[in-house]
């Protein structure tokens, strides 16, 4: 969040008062008038352009979508995509790394332009926030240890700890079913609760969970469900924003048409996940 700095002037004298006065008067209604312009998400693309620079906010700890590689370069499904998009915007892209429960108040406070992140375009987040088309199909999967046989579907979970991230849709997927929620940070913190026994399950993205087994195979956990619906991933922005998502989904659809969206797809996630 933003820090704001108060400044406070003693008058000592009626006069210095009034000068001071006068002076608000004069240019209150001219800032007020700017940093409403400032804030106003319908406005957003051309501050963007103007700027030259768009700020995305991701978690920068999330394999395979968003995360460091060996070099410590931020790479990743949504991390690439995002260059793409603000490629085909004009602008360049500014990745501002953030946890995971931290990204949409990031938006609210005006720290990110938008967030790419796999947010799924629920219904309760579209009431507050713009959504561009998808450009992730997943769904959701159950994590358990290799030796627990109590899991075994999603109406399993009633009573059962699920360690997830407060925020997430998983989270509250897990809470429907009558879960209880451990607080963790993020995945691999999840995964480190199941292991140690301090939570029953986990629940997330089918495709991460697939890309974290793949690579840590001796880790003693298992899939033992896996949600039917597939769920829309798209990239999040402040309400109001018509002109910056029409912009992004003009890009996205281009990138989709012209073969990257599959090729990034391919490549992070060993499957085409941008068609359902």
């Amino acid at each position: 969040m933003n820090s704001r700095n108060q400044f406070f002037f003693q008058r000592r004298t009626l006069l210095s008062a009034a000068l001071g006065a006068a002076a608000f008067s004069a240019i209150g209604t001219p800032l007020t008038v700017f940093a409403a312009a400032e804030s106003d998400p319908a406005q957003q693309l051309d501050r963007i352009k103007k700027a030259g620079v768009i700020r995305i906010g991701t978690e920068g700890v999330f394999v395979p979508y968003s995360y460091h590689d060996e070099q410590g370069r931020l790479t990743g499904y949504d991390v690439e995509l995002a260059r793409a998009v603000a490629a085909k915007i004009g602008v360049q892209a500014q990745f501002i790394e953030s946890s995971w429960d931290s990204l949409l108040a990031g938006v609210d406070a005006g720290r990110f332009d938008i967030v790419v992140n796999q947010v799924e375009a629920s219904a309760a987040r579209r009431a507050k926030y713009d959504f561009s088309v998808p450009y992730t199909y997943d769904h959701t999967a159950i994590l358990v240890r290799s030796d627990n046989n109590d899991i075994k579907g999603f109406d399993d979970l009633r009573g059962k700890r699920a360690a997830e991230s407060a925020t997430a849709n998983s989270s509250r997927i897990a809470e429907a079913h009558g879960a209880v929620i451990v607080g963790v940070q993020d995945f691999s913190q999840a995964v480190e609760l199941v292991v140690s026994k301090r939570a029953d399950t986990a629940l997330n993205s089918e495709l991460s969970i697939a890309d974290f087994m793949r690579k840590m195979p001796d880790v003693p956990v298992k899939v033992v469900a896996t949600s039917t619906e597939a769920e829309e991933m798209c990239v999040l922005m402040p309400k109001g924003s018509q002109a910056l998502k029409a912009a992004i989904d003009e890009a996205i659809e281009s990138l989709r048409a012209d073969g990257t969206l599959s090729k990034l797809s391919k490549q992070f996630l060993g499957r085409d996940v941008a068609v359902k």
